[in-house]
């Protein structure tokens, strides 16, 4: 049975796999560190492959660049021996909910999240460091080999600091921030589905950087739209020139022909304002808004849309160029009573089409949405910390949740179970829109937040209130967020407002587990435990769970079955059990048997947990017998 890696995937690697795999003639070898031959890709010979003239040396070509920016490449793909530690006592709903709050560097935690959530997150919104010149960005190292990023726990300075202040006198201070983010997308866009999207919030300081880093990521295809946020209502007496009002939110998508169309639901205002018109079919669907069936010059020329449709007075009734619909559909409206005849100024006809509120499948009609927002203010998400702290200055200038509940409102679906990123959590808005628009709606988006435990000043008045770090600040705004919405909604039973936090730590296996021809024969003696001594079984789970790709966010529980205590994860009876674990020693034939009788789809055990080595020889034939279908793993 195969033994777990329990670490980051090596991206470098996997990118070297996949271009040999598809241009094996530029495989070669070449001395590591170490002297030792490894495999390697002809790069010469590459770039000629993908080239259609000779290749003699590096061309001009458009791109964006800067120092540092190839250590930011390497850092984002180079792994990290690092997992999630659960946090039961920090936690709300443990064993129910579905929505995680990792505490820790966000590089780390995107690494970490790579095998089990590649594809799978529908959303990404982040408010990111604007770099004003007197704000922190993440301190990352960038002159360490991937063995010694492999090795290295925690990547501070003497103090744990993870961050510093970029200030406008630093000599690489465009450099310094376009790296962090840099890395950080590169990781966050594995994780977005092929019709996913990120939203990025920023102003004037970076924007421009900002879409180039994302072009290159994304490429400039897959660029939606940049909203325009009004802030602020007024003011800026101070201002020298002009009063700024507002900031961005940039818009990518992961694949742009694979995103779905962008809607929100229509208010009470524009209901009133546009749905004035009723008919026969108004107990049923509503009042109705009318619309030229005739199509603009913008719409591409189509014969098959030129045809008669019959008016009101026997007579037929051509286009001027075309319609919108196929004959079909128009001659299915016709009967539906779904086109209204208005009369013309040559006492002629021309045809509408009939947009009713509530739509022939039964859905209510939505709207789309502008690229302004202009309806919420900084002082609402000032105004939300009041109300949930008591005080204003427990954290400053969060975003409000209206605003990221309005992207949401565009960008996911309330019965799709979709999932929302946020790796740089801040105070925790995007948990709290989450659960705000989830409780409207009764959807059930789950979210991902990480934030660092960054130090609060010691004068700042979230210290004195007793918060040391904002991660604190945000795990106790999501906390009150969650219970003021369920007491507001006790109709909303299922509304899950609970979070399971981890923290990001050193792996639970010793070093030994990772680099055995670096240690000596002493250090073997002091080493005789692969695992850790302070690890529980608990955290072994999780860092199963990472490493093997099992959704984090899955119901856990825990049985005693021949005096041992095995997890099952996401057991029930409609599936068979997504993975069984027993970090146990001295497990036994009785114990394998009952597990495997059970037809996991997973299971693992330590690799010094079985009680005789033959066992251990033989549980693989156990599974082939009584579960063919189950995979084994050891650690």
């Amino acid at each position: 049975m195969d033994k777990l890696i329990m670490h980051s995937p090596d991206l470098t690697q996997q990118n070297i796999d996949k271009l040999l795999e598809l241009f094996p003639n530029c495989k070669t070898e070449k001395q590591d560190d170490n002297g030792n031959l490894t495999i390697a890709v002809d790069f010469d010979l590459l770039k000629q492959e993908l080239s259609k003239n000779i290749v003699e040396g590096p061309q001009e070509r458009y791109q964006i660049n800067w120092p540092g920016k190839k250590e930011a490449l390497l850092t984002a793909n180079a792994p990290i021996a690092k997992t999630l530690r659960p946090c039961r006592e920090e936690s709300v709903d443990f064993d129910t909910t579905e929505n995680l709050f990792i505490e820790g560097d966000n590089l780390d935690a995107l690494k970490l999240l790579q095998e089990t959530y590649l594809g799978k997150v529908k959303m990404i919104y982040i408010d990111p460091p604007y770099n004003t010149g007197n704000d922190f960005i993440y301190n990352d190292e960038f002159s360490v080999s991937s063995e010694e990023y492999l090795l290295g726990s925690e990547q501070a300075d003497e103090d744990g600091n993870r961050l510093l202040v970029n200030t406008e006198s630093n000599g690489r201070f465009h450099s310094d921030w376009m790296s962090m983010m840099f890395s950080r997308i590169k990781l966050a866009k594995n994780l977005l589905s092929e019709n996913g999207v990120v939203f990025i919030s920023i102003d004037d300081s970076e924007y421009h950087n900002l879409r180039k880093i994302c072009d290159e990521i994304f490429g400039a295809d897959n660029f939606v739209d940049n909203i325009i946020w009004k802030k602020r209502y007024g003011g800026g007496a101070k201002e020298k020139h002009l009063v700024s009002l507002h900031e961005y939110t940039l818009v990518f998508a992961k694949k742009i022909e694979s995103l779905e169309s962008f809607h929100i639901p229509l208010t009470e205002d524009s209901i009133k304002r546009y749905y004035k018109q009723k008919d026969v079919n108004f107990e049923k669907r509503g009042p109705y808004r009318t619309h030229p069936l005739e199509a603009t010059k913008s719409m591409g020329e189509r014969l098959n849309l030129v045809y008669p449709i019959p008016g009101p007075d026997g007579k037929d009734i051509m286009p001027k160029r075309q319609w919108l619909w196929g004959k079909q559909r128009t001659l299915e409206a016709l009967e539906n009573n779904e086109i209204e005849f208005v009369k013309t100024q040559t006492g002629g006809f021309t045809a509408h089409s009939k947009q009713y509120l509530i739509e022939a499948s039964g859905e209510r009609r939505k709207g789309k949405p502008f690229s302004i927002i202009d309806d919420v203010f900084t002082q609402h998400g000032t105004n939300e910390i009041i109300e949930l702290f008591g005080n204003a200055q427990t954290f400053s200038f969060p975003k409000p949740s209206k605003f990221v509940k309005k992207l949401m409102e565009i960008a996911t679906r309330k019965d799709k179970g979709d999932v929302v990123v946020d790796f740089f959590s801040g105070s925790g808005t995007t948990f709290h829109s989450a659960f705000v628009l989830n409780s409207e709606d009764g959807g059930n988006r789950k979210v991902i937040g990480v934030q660092l435990p960054e130090k609060c000043n010691e004068k700042s008045e979230s210290f004195k209130a007793g918060y040391k770090t904002i991660a604190e600040i945000s795990k106790e705004r999501i906390r009150r967020a969650g219970a003021k919405i369920k007491e507001e909604n006790p109709e909303a039973t299922d509304l899950d407002t609970g979070f399971r936090v981890f923290k990001i730590d050193s792996s639970n296996m010793n070093e030994v587990h990772y680099t055995p021809d670096a240690v000596s024969k002493d250090d073997l003696f002091k080493q005789v435990e692969h695992i850790k001594s302070d690890r529980t079984a608990e955290d072994l789970l999780f860092q199963v769970m990472l490493d093997w790709g099992v959704d984090l966010s899955l119901p856990i529980r825990k049985e005693t079955i021949e005096g041992k205590e095995v997890y099952f994860v996401n057991d029930d009876d409609q599936a068979p059990c997504d993975l069984v674990a027993c970090f146990e020693k001295g497990i036994d034939e009785p114990l394998i048997k009952a597990l495997a009788a059970k037809e996991p789809l997973r299971v693992v055990f330590r690799d010094d947990g079985f009680a005789s080595d033959s066992l251990k020889i033989n549980v693989e034939q156990i599974f082939k017998q009584l579960a063919p279908a189950t995979d084994i793993k050891v650690i």
